[in-house]
């Protein structure tokens, strides 16, 4: 075997170690999740011409140093591979930036059409000379080059472009990426300098690798959660195009736990061991994704699991199996692909408007009425949201409605509840079931208040002014508003703008079940009742209601749920623990509104519970707030 001496100026093991590291990250890129994006095929481009790049230059080192003419063709053609691939590689950075960025097509054009052009010039002018054989000089000990410079000139004319261009989209890039991708390029021109001050050209090709392991690492990071092998969102978007482009047809499984739905709420080890092994055991190419805080998404390919159908129920079986162990409460949701939703790429939103649906622990199939539910839902949420943009207080699509309150003391209809509809150009009128979750989901729950209370507000100043009895009008608010440091400067300041006492509105709230919640309403109550505004507990009897924590809640009616009502009505037991309750909170002084009344026998039996307020579908249907003079009485003279 011949020994190859290589001349001072330059050794292989820089190219080498190049070429490793390049086949380090292609080994990494095989075994991990990378975003199918232009950018991302760009980026493998460059690598593998850096490693041609290398190989190129190892090739005309050794042919050089053996110092025979023979080998004068060939070192001459590696010499050009070698440049001409660096060269290029300045040209993939160029437009990498160009597509990462999203800059428009004109200037994605221009930018280029420079790069192209220093890279004919450079690499046609290298390739000329070194044709020509007019820049080849033969050494002692090898063969070399004599150059114009081209090469130079190129390298600074080819950072200088990216150098400019990078700071012309600096404001499209997060400025810690910016930061992040300035210090690998500095960390090249150290080399290069360094280098350049020792005479040597071994690491030339390791300035280019340094970005590219910025890319790699900022753009194209593996997201995976390495303890049960999820992959974040963005995994799943652009699972979804690529599938949706390759029309590749998709099953999917999500799984949604509220419990860990909680900021700071981690998985316990075993479920960790479940989720991970349920990823992996029972679909052929399948991915997992993080959602959103507990909740997770497999997405497997139909063609590789031809029987996705049987492995669906043998993941399910064995799911249920652990659930006897975790108990924790769970929404699956099962389906294939559906290229609406696809084209959208809203799986995401689609699933989560199927759980709003659900109840717990449930295996639900999507079928075609999902669509087409969600499409209604997400005209509704659009105009959620452009009422929460304009936040006009008087905005026609709010309406109030209202439903009477018979108090039972007087015999007379002086408070009423107000209830929210919207009603829209497509759909007509739109129900709170349908649009409070939304509002409340996406956090425009807050202005909805606000124009209710509004509405509110100025019909109780118009009957007061027509001199009806009007003790108050009580409008529902959630508890995600009481997180508001300003909520109870809005509901002040709506009631003031009416000009109308404070003791005319109520707010009902329904219990919390956290204890952090507990604190803010306690201290959100204490202050608007200094303003004279009475409050509710709504629902009592339905969630998490104790009642140590509604004696520490400065409350001044409780209202009891329809179901209780149905349950004293079926049952001998359950009357008389809802009686022992309402007879003890009126001894406590709070006013005890018993709602859903919809009988004579239902009025009888609730009046003899200690009820002081009535309240259903006996007395009235929810009417439009402008009907309630109907109702009401006006005051004696």
């Amino acid at each position: 075997m011949p020994r190859y001496s290589f001349s001072a100026s330059y050794s292989p093991v820089g190219d080498l170690l190049v070429v490793s590291i390049c086949l380090v990250m292609f080994i990494l890129m095989l075994f991990s999740y990378n975003r199918r994006t232009s950018s991302f095929r760009i980026f493998l481009v460059t690598v593998a011409t850096l490693v041609v790049a290398c190989y190129a230059d190892v090739a005309f080192n050794m042919l050089a140093t053996l110092h025979k003419e023979r080998f004068l063709p060939i070192v001459k053609v590696m010499r050009c591979v070698y440049h001409a691939s660096l060269f290029i590689i300045f040209f993939l950075f160029v437009l990498y930036i160009g597509d990462v960025t999203q800059l428009n097509q004109k200037r994605r054009l221009r930018n280029t059409l420079i790069a192209g052009l220093i890279l004919l010039v450079v690499v046609g002018v290298d390739v000329y000379d070194t044709v020509r054989g007019t820049s080849v000089v033969m050494g002692d000990d090898r063969l070399s080059f004599q150059s114009r410079g081209v090469f130079f000139y190129g390298y600074v004319a080819y950072v200088a472009l990216i150098l400019v261009l990078m700071t012309a989209v600096r404001k499209r890039l997060y400025r810690r990426v910016m930061l992040g991708f300035y210090g690998t390029m500095a960390m090249s021109f150290v080399v290069l300098l360094v280098q350049g001050a020792h005479g040597q050209s071994s690491f030339t090709a390791a300035t280019f690798l340094y970005p590219m392991i910025g890319m790699f690492y900022i753009m194209h990071a593996s997201p995976y959660d390495a303890a049960i092998g999820a992959i974040d969102s963005r995994g799943l978007e652009d699972t979804v195009k690529y599938n949706l482009e390759n029309r590749k047809e998709f099953g999917f499984l999500s799984l949604y736990m509220h419990a860990f739905d909680e900021e700071g709420k981690s998985l316990p080890t075993h479920l960790q061991a479940t989720i991970r092994r349920f990823a992996t055991d029972f679909f052929r190419g399948a991915m997992l994704f993080q959602v959103g805080k507990g909740h997770w998404m497999l997405i497997y390919p139909i063609a590789r699991n031809r029987n996705h159908e049987k492995r669906t129920k043998a993941m399910l079986d064995a799911f249920q199996a652990e659930y006897r162990l975790f108990q924790y409460d769970y929404k699956i949701v099962v389906g294939k692909s559906i290229d609406e939703v696809s084209r959208r790429n809203e799986y995401a939103s689609f699933i989560r408007d199927i759980h709003r649906t659900i109840p717990e622990n449930t295996v639900y199939t999507v079928g075609p009425e999902d669509v087409k539910r969600f499409n209604s839902n997400e005209y509704v949420l659009r105009e959620l949201e452009d009422i929460y943009k304009k936040r006009d207080l008087n905005d026609p699509r709010v309406l109030v409605y209202c439903q009477p309150v018979l108090n039972i003391r007087t015999g007379r209809y002086d408070t009423a509840e107000a209830l929210m509809r919207l009603k829209l150009e497509r759909t007509g009128l739109v129900y709170p079931d349908r649009f409070i979750p939304l509002a409340e989901e996406y956090g425009y729950i807050h202005v909805l208040t606000e124009i209710i209370l509004n509405k509110t507000c100025r019909q109780v100043r118009r009957l007061m002014e027509q001199h009806y009895a009007v003790t108050r009008v009580s409008i529902n608010v959630s508890v995600l508003e009481l997180k508001l440091e300003r909520f109870c400067e809005d509901i002040t300041r709506v009631i003031r703008r009416n000009d109308i006492p404070g003791e005319k509105i109520a707010i009902e709230l329904t219990e919390s079940m956290t204890d952090s919640d507990f604190i803010l309403m306690k201290d959100k109550i204490s202050q608007l009742k200094e303003q004279g505004i009475k409050f509710y507990l709504d629902d009592f009897g339905t969630g998490y209601s104790n009642l140590e924590r509604i004696m520490g809640l400065p409350f001044d009616i409780i209202k009891f749920d329809r179901s209780l009502v149905v349950a004293c009505s079926a049952s001998e037991r359950s009357h008389r623990i809802v009686n022992g309750l309402a007879n003890m909170l009126a001894q406590l002084d709070y006013a005890v509104l018993f709602e859903g009344v919809e009988t004579a026998g239902d009025e009888t039996m609730c009046e003899g519970m200690s009820a002081s307020y009535l309240q259903g579908y006996k007395y009235s249907k929810p009417v439009p707030i402008e009907k309630l003079a109907e109702y009401f009485e006006k005051e004696a003279a």
